[in-house]
């Protein structure tokens, strides 16, 4: 069973910035569309980034637009989140999402989002003063 693994959160303070990771643990990835999604604590998972296949195309939820970037590198099966300026209300867990069906764009709206096929276990951020 493929999977995929986050690296990268942690402790950081009010504008600072933080860089998750998500590698996949098969190359066939690198032809999937990737996704990172969070859930803060007693909310729903919401969508914050989407990467096409070959990095041509992202998809960003509106309250990260402009602080966070999404990018990917298919030699290494990983696909980035640069988390910058930072706020309190980015704090939540952080999970990596790919699926080799369903386009970058779909990723950002799609419903339910278990319909994507690959789930990394996640990865805390917490912000703080």
């Amino acid at each position: 069973q493929a999977t995929l693994s986050e690296l990268g959160g942690g402790l950081v303070q009010i504008g600072g910035s933080l860089r998750l990771a998500c590698t996949a643990s098969e190359p066939s990835f690198s032809t999937k569309a990737k996704g990172w999604f969070r859930q803060a604590p007693g909310k729903e998972r919401e969508f914050v980034a989407s990467i096409s296949w070959n990095g041509g195309s992202t998809y960003y939820a509106d309250d990260v637009q402009g602080r966070f970037i999404i990018s990917r590198d298919n030699a290494k099966n990983t696909v980035y989140l640069q988390m910058n300026s930072l706020k309190p209300e980015d704090t939540a867990v952080y999970y990596c999402a790919a699926d080799a069906h369903i386009s970058a764009q779909a990723i950002a709206t799609i419903t339910p989002m278990s319909l994507i096929g690959y789930w990394g276990q996640g990865t805390q951020v917490t912000v703080s003063a």
